[in-house]
């Protein structure tokens, strides 16, 4: 393996074949859990922050240089604790973008204020980096952009990063705050396109990772759920199992029941550092990241979209 990766970075240089060519024709677990831990690097993002920015301008700047359309979907909403205005983003990152069919890949990329769910109440205002909750699925959504370029898809495709998914300082709160918006806007101002489905990435790495069906996906958008899993059943990768498991609020409710994409979660629930100070890269896994990649790829080249 190092001779073939010494050989392949000398034909670069020597021009034999072009930097584009050597690219990996799979997803890479190395260079995804290196996109998790510098997105982690920044601190916490949580909506409205110098966190957040920052992770705006350095996945703006990954996207747009591998050759995706990027856009930000703007609006103020409230502060839950001071109730003043907090300017909110949605990243869309297009693909393919005169397509009129499309189709959705999202996650959230805010992080939660603070780690609420651990076991001491004075460790519940400690930084939380959320780098399975918030950065697993941007993570994947970087690496895929390597590849989606050349990628042969019957439509176009949109990552959509949500924002404020849990912009939550005390019990309860209002959830998926970035996914209503996004939905609503689709609803009431159509654009010039149509979304077939979606599919949402929400704690993807996991080291002991284990995908089941989760229950509302399977009730709202069960052939898009079914059509994942088959793509992850194809290609070998069985940490989706095709059992139901956890009925959960996420994002893709609000894409289901206000927008009417039909939208499956892809959600390890069953991770023991959820909401806790030790969601950090080191309880992360790369090849877990490269997995749900692989399932993604497969997945985007055949989405169950209606024939023309």
């Amino acid at each position: 393996m190092e001779r073939r990766v010494i050989t392949i970075a000398l034909l670069v240089c020597l021009g034999v074949i072009s930097a584009q060519a050597a690219e990996p024709t799979a997803p890479d677990p190395a260079r995804a859990f290196g996109y998790l831990k510098q997105v982690c690097d920044i601190g916490p993002r949580i909506s409205g922050t110098e966190g957040m920015a920052r992770q705006q301008d350095l996945l703006a700047k990954h996207f747009s240089s591998l050759g995706g359309k990027v856009g930000f979907q703007e609006w103020d909403s409230p502060h839950p604790l001071t109730g003043q205005p907090v300017r909110l983003k949605n990243m869309i990152v297009s693909w393919h973008p005169e397509a009129t069919d499309r189709v959705l890949l999202c996650c959230h990329y805010d992080t939660r204020p603070y780690p609420d769910e651990e076991l001491f109440p004075s460790h519940r205002t400690a930084p939380f980096i959320g780098a399975n909750d918030g950065g697993s699925g941007v993570a994947v959504l970087m690496e895929l952009a390597h590849f989606l370029p050349t990628l042969p898809v019957k439509t176009g495709v949109d990552f959509v990063l949500f924002d404020a998914e849990e912009l939550i300082f005390k019990k309860p709160g209002k959830f998926c705050v970035g996914s209503e918006y996004f939905a609503t806007q689709y609803r009431d101002q159509p654009p010039p396109y149509r979304y077939h489905c979606g599919v949402l990435l929400d704690m993807v790495g996991d080291k002991d990772l284990q995908i089941c069906y989760e229950v509302n996906s399977m009730k709202l958008a069960p052939k898009i759920a079914q059509s994942v899993w088959a793509s992850a059943k194809k290609i070998g990768v069985k940490e989706f199992i095709p059992r139901k498991r956890y009925e959960l609020t996420d994002d893709h409710l609000p894409l289901n029941q206000i927008a009417k994409i039909p939208t499956c979660d892809v959600i390890d629930f069953d991770y023991p550092h959820w909401h806790k100070r030790n969601d950090i890269p080191a309880s992360c896994s790369g090849d877990s990241l490269a997995k749900v990649s692989r399932v993604m790829l497969h997945w985007l080249q055949d989405p169950p979209v209606p024939a023309r």
